[in-house]
């Protein structure tokens, strides 16, 4: 009973926002044209929290649309879980 219990909470917490299964997070680099250090928000366009050096390694973990229709992600050091902020998505360039 309580393995089942714990099983269906972890089946739970992997449940992305949008309802639907967690997926990997992509592997990406910070790819600001203008070479500068990308600023990092609390939220898509909110509060600048620090920034991240150009060429570094990040990790997407989620992609949101603000409400003049201009994409943002939000990022993490690869393999590191706690995200570090949301970045204009323009400037990270992600593997294929």
């Amino acid at each position: 009973m309580r393995s089942g219990l714990f099983a269906s909470v972890l089946a739970g917490l992997l449940l992305a926002a949008d309802g639907g299964p967690a997926r990997a997070a992509e592997a990406c680099r910070v790819a600001d044209p203008t070479g500068t250090p990308l600023n990092v928000r609390s939220a898509p366009g909110g509060e600048i929290l620090g920034t991240i050096g150009n060429g570094r390694d990040v990790e997407i973990l989620e992609t949101r649309i603000d409400d003049r229709g201009r994409a943002w992600v939000l990022i993490r050091t690869p393999g590191v879980g706690a995200a570090i902020g949301w970045v204009f998505r323009d400037f990270v360039a992600c593997r294929r």
